[in-house]
This record gives C-alpha cells, sequence and structure tokens, in this order.
C-alpha cells in the first residue's frame, strides 16, 4: 500500500464527507473499453470495498485507467500493406489524405482484437493539514486524477506545492554548504544540471558526493536538480527540481511493522499517512516553508 512516488499538491476547502465522495465516485465506475475505444478512465474501490478508503481525517482513492495496445508500428505496418495494394489496384501511390484513411480504418479494424491493460493511481487526501498527493511519477497522471475528481462534481482547489526556498537551490545549499537539517540524510545519487543549458548534465549514482568534484561542478556553474536523500532515517526517497519525492522507500523498520496480521490494509495506510505527514511537513520546513503566493 505504500506510495512509490508523491506528487504534492496544496488543498484548499474540502467539502465532501467520505460518503458524500463515494456516492460522486459510485457514478463513474471504470468500465472496460469496447471495440473503438482506445482508453477509458473510472474510479474503482482502494481496498475492494468502498470507492473511497477512510482513517479519518485521511481519504483514500483510485483512479483506474484501461487501455488497448494498439502499438504504432503494427498500424503502421498494416497501412504500408494496403497502400501497397492501394498502388496495385490503381496504378499510383495514395495520396497525403488517402494514407490518413487508410490508417485510421486500420485502426478502427484493429481496436475490437487488441489486448487491454488496466493502471491504477492513488491519490491521498488529508483534508486536516490541506495535501493531496498522487503516487506517480507522472504529472500529467496525477493532474489526470484532479481532472476526473472535478469531472463528478467534486468542487475543490488544489496547486502544485511550492515553498519559499525552491528546491534546486536548496539541494544545490545542502550539497555544497552542508546546511540539510539533522533530520534529513544525503545519500548517494545526484544530478547536476548547467543554468543556462539543461541538456548539460552529469549524474551521480552510488557514489559519494562528498569530495571536491562535486563543488567543481557547481562552482562551473551547474545546480542541483536531483537528489537522494533518507529521513527520519526511515524512509529513502529522491527530491526533484519540481518538488516531486520519487522512489519512495521505507526502511526495513517501517516495512516490517506495516506486513503483519489480517488487518495489513489498514495498517500500511495508518503508518503511511503518519510517516508521510511527518516527511512533507519536514521537508517544507527544510524548503522555508509554503509559498502561499
Amino acid at each position: 500500500m505504500w506510495f512509490k512516488n508523491l506528487v504534492l499538491y496544496r488543498l484548499g476547502a474540502w467539502k465532501d464527507s467520505a460518503e458524500s465522495l463515494s456516492e460522486r465516485l459510485s457514478h463513474r465506475p471504470l468500465q472496460s473499453c469496447t471495440g473503438s475505444d482506445l482508453q477509458r478512465n473510472g474510479w474503482l474501490p482502494p481496498n475492494d470495498e468502498d470507492f473511497v478508503y477512510t482513517l479519518p481525517p485521511h481519504l483514500l482513492i483510485c483512479l483506474g485507467i484501461e487501455k488497448k495496445l494498439l502499438p504504432a508500428s503494427v498500424i503502421a505496418q498494416q497501412a504500408r500493406q494496403r497502400a501497397e495494394e492501394f498502388e496495385h489496384t490503381r496504378g499510383y501511390k495514395p495520396g497525403r489524405k488517402q494514407m490518413k484513411d487508410i490508417k485510421e480504418e486500420v485502426t478502427d479494424e484493429l481496436l475490437p482484437r487488441a489486448f487491454s491493460v488496466q493502471r491504477r493511481t492513488h491519490a491521498w487526501i488529508d483534508p486536516q493539514n490541506h495535501w493531496l498527493a498522487v503516487d506517480s511519477a507522472n504529472p500529467g497522471r496525477a493532474e489526470e486524477v484532479l481532472e476526473t475528481l472535478r469531472k463528478c462534481g467534486v468542487e475543490f482547489s488544489a496547486a502544485p506545492l511550492r515553498t519559499r526556498l525552491s528546491p534546486v537551490t536548496a539541494m544545490t545549499q545542502w550539497l555544497v554548504e552542508d546546511t540539510l537539517p539533522a533530520v534529513f540524510t544525503i545519500d548517494q545519487d545526484c544530478e547536476l544540471r548547467a543554468r543556462q543549458d539543461e541538456r548539460m548534465k552529469v549524474r551521480y549514482a552510488h557514489h559519494s558526493l562528498e569530495g571536491a568534484e562535486i563543488r567543481q561542478h557547481v562552482q562551473g556553474g551547474k545546480e542541483v536538480s536531483r537528489l537522494a536523500l533518507t529521513w527520519g532515517q526511515k524512509i529513502s526517497f529522491v527530491l526533484d527540481e519540481a518538488l516531486q519525492l520519487r522512489r519512495l522507500s521505507p526502511h526495513d523498520i517501517l516495512s516490517e511493522s506495516s506486513n503483519a496480521g489480517e488487518e495489513a490494509f489498514d495498517n500500511d495506510f495508518t503508518l503511511m499517512t503518519s510517516e508521510f505527514s511527518h516527511l512533507i511537513r519536514d521537508l517544507v520546513e527544510a524548503l522555508d516553508g509554503v509559498d502561499e503566493r
């Protein structure tokens, strides 16, 4: 049940109770793709019961996406064969518009026979502390969760988390000036990016970040865009320039305590929300607080 990534939003006033939210989501459940559908989305129960799992004040929801697997290379191959048949029977190659029509025809024919795959994107809502967190490494998927919520009539405001001190500035200072708050430790992965040309990057993996080499990169005009950290000797993660937390990994003491007993889901969610709430609080404080502008 532990989230692997966090896209964080600052949540405004939240009006819906767990019951009313579940009722709204139940009107848009995930349904399987029909013959001509390339993709569908809808809500799924996070724990195979209600559409909203609740541990007051925390809420957990799950957006399901079903998508047909129809690679562009398959469409292109079939379209080429049709184009050759077209040329053979008519004596000339299909034009741009005719080629477009051929591809659309091929797609329509192949879709009903394509396999479907399903993915789930969980979101954690904390109305009391004004957080909405989506378990995704892709900001676009996080926005899809918010957009689908609004389509269900859920009224709320949510903006990507911004802090007074930018993550890039803070991570560079932490690495070079050793100003990281004591509750965090720096691990062995980071990425440095040139200020003037974002294509110029240097990545370190499983490498000590304490040497003069890192400082030389910074002095040469680079700044830290990703940095691996551990919080409270409990959770390791990678912080990036957009203030997203990636590759969240609870340490053994948390993993062991969350995997025992018949109420594993309840235990996991209880432990995750408690630890993540403190982690987010400490990280925001390390970045000089929320930018409310």
